[in-house]
């Protein structure tokens, strides 16, 4: 069960940084990182599962909430560029303007 649940973040976890590092999009770079925050999630919950640690538990509620926290600051960052008529691509922003 636990090489299992290590290989299951680990796959999350690589496929999380290929979309952050090989996409030119801002919101499939950012659906990468969360696919990464996932895979830490799941490996830390796993762990704490494993030693009955509540500490960990209430560690893995701490992560997910600074990365619900993230998404809504990122897809509203996202929504900006969207709105502003710009292409929400890496190449297309080169500073933010108001």
């Amino acid at each position: 069960m636990t090489l299992t649940v290590w290989c299951a973040s680990g796959a999350l976890f690589l496929l999380g940084l290929a979309a952050a590092v090989l996409k030119r999009q801002l919101l499939a770079m950012f659906l990468g990182l969360e696919l990464m925050v996932v895979a830490a999630a799941l490996a830390l919950g796993q762990q704490a599962g494993r030693f009955g640690d509540s500490e960990g538990f209430v560690a893995v509620l701490l992560v997910l909430a600074v990365a619900a926290a993230e998404a809504v600051v990122g897809l509203a960052l996202i929504l900006r560029v969207h709105w502003s008529g710009r292409r929400p691509e890496t190449g297309s922003l080169r500073e933010l303007r108001g």
